[in-house]
């Protein structure tokens, strides 16, 4: 056994007189209960004003575990036992528990208590209030919800404002000032200059222009870079097509950079070769719809996609999803689109079908995909509507729902059935519920029910008459 050796600290408590220790242990913590051989406590001292009003006169002459919270009750036996033993080991460290008393006002008080053994068969139990580091979480949380919520906001207007600006009908440029390479473009410009939104991104500014226009180009840019004006003097320049326009240009700072935002006002539509003049009005509320949008071959393979699935996958451009399959972003690749798959070959369309989107960094989003085949037209190809429900409030669940009459039912448990028993019971609902939804996503395929579930079939056929959900004795064979 270990002697634990004694410090002047050490001797100096031992040198006080025991009202004057009791008193310096009163003061240090916030509750100190002496507990008799039985667990009952005898005593109460409280060293803390937020603790006065306590009704701490019914808690006398009753034992530990009846005056603290039913899931407590495991820890305060746990911590009698730890210093009855230490009693006997005095090298044995004792460990501090959290213990949530039950007020009259029916409030939970939270306590972190360690129990000392105090001679005589008694123990003294000291604790100290977690109220104040209960509410410092409970405004760390708020803090977090908030700076959420400013995200949500800043991603909103971000949004709003990336969809006026491709938009717009004139064609706009943001050069880097340093660099004078294009950062961005709209789709007005990318037609203006023959050239696609991806392929303009990184390119000279002056590339865009044909030599002779070259000089008045650096003119225009050099008179906002070195005076105080914040927009030039339009400039008469030709485009590498050939076609004359007016060049006004602007200048504004973000994130320490200095940004030209270059415009090309008063141009018509006709005059450009017929990139957005003649898209159809339809396509144009796709490529700016929220939701994000994706046309796929029959195979899966994307043949076009909105800048929404560009966002929610985040990719540089809704292009560079061009050619790639669809299953590569969903979450549980191989069976999601497989299972979709299985619908829209048939000509059926999907609706509200659940999943998660997995973007180019690995971020996770739940979405609900909406699927329709065009196989009759002389492309086919499957449509595909992703909606980010990760933002959705959640509805209230309806009057009278299985999940809501089975909730109420564990809940009338609590207290009268051991907690083992009612989680096995929600293990059983919970496996049921996911079970039907599989079956019902897979229109009762159960082969890929199984895979959705990652199950083997023989375990789904075992689970299913377990539940007695329908006749699980053969394949259906889909």
């Amino acid at each position: 056994m270990a002697v634990i050796e004694s410090t002047p600290l050490s001797q100096a408590f031992a040198a006080l007189p025991p009202g004057d220790a009791a008193a310096l242990l009163i003061a240090a913590t916030d509750l100190t209960l002496l507990i008799d051989e039985r667990g009952v406590v005898r005593d109460l001292q409280i060293g803390s004003a937020e603790l006065s009003d306590l009704d701490h006169g019914s808690w006398l002459g009753r034992p530990w575990p009846e005056i603290v919270s039913i899931e407590s009750r495991p820890k305060v036996k746990a911590l009698l036992q730890e210093a009855l033993e230490s009693s006997n080991a005095p090298e044995q460290t004792n460990r501090w528990r959290h213990i949530n008393h039950t007020t009259a006002q029916g409030q939970d008080l939270p306590v972190l208590y360690s129990v000392l053994p105090a001679g005589g068969g008694q123990l003294l139990a000291i604790g100290r209030d977690l109220r104040p580091f209960t509410r410092i979480q409970e405004r760390l949380i708020a803090a977090q919800q908030a700076m959420q919520r400013d995200y949500v906001r800043l991603r909103q207007l971000e949004s709003r404002f990336r969809a006026l600006f491709l938009a717009i009908a004139e064609p706009v440029l943001i050069v880097d000032a340093s660099s004078l390479k294009v950062v961005e473009a709209n789709p007005a410009a990318a037609a203006l200059f023959a050239e696609t939104t991806r392929k303009l991104f990184g390119r000279q500014i002056g590339e865009c222009f044909d030599a002779a226009s070259a000089p008045r180009l650096q003119s225009l840019l050099d008179s906002l870079r070195g005076t105080r004006q914040t927009e030039a003097t339009p400039q008469r320049l030709t485009t590498q097509a050939g076609l004359a326009v007016d060049v006004s240009a602007s200048i504004f700072r973000l994130d320490g950079s200095t940004l030209f935002l270059v415009r090309i006002p008063g141009l018509h539509a006709g005059a450009i070769e017929p990139l957005t003049a003649t898209r159809r009005p339809l396509v144009d509320a796709i490529d700016h719809a929220p939701d994000a949008f994706v046309v796929t071959e029959p195979s899966g393979r994307v043949l076009y996609a909105n800048m929404a699935f560009a966002e929610l996958v985040q990719l540089d451009s809704p292009e560079a999803a061009i050619g790639e399959s669809l299953d590569l972003w969903l979450g549980r690749s191989g069976v999601d689109l497989g299972v979709m798959m299985a619908s829209l070959r048939q000509g059926d369309a999907v609706r509200l079908f659940p999943t998660l989107i997995r973007s180019r960094f690995g971020n996770e989003t739940s979405v609900e995909i909406s699927a329709a085949p065009v196989l009759d037209a002389r492309t086919p190809c499957l449509g595909f509507t992703l909606r980010d429900i990760d933002r959705r409030p959640q509805s209230e669940p309806r009057e009278g729902s299985g999940l809501s009459r089975a909730v109420g039912q564990l809940t009338e448990l609590v207290g009268r059935v051991p907690l083992k028993d009612i989680v096995g019971q929600t293990t059983d609902m919970i496996e049921q519920m996911c079970i039907e939804a599989a079956l019902h996503l897979t229109r009762d395929n159960r082969a890929a029910a199984a895979e959705m579930l990652g199950l083997s079939r023989q375990s789904l056929y075992v689970k299913l008459r377990r539940h007695g959900l329908g006749d699980s004795g053969t394949d259906d064979g889909q």
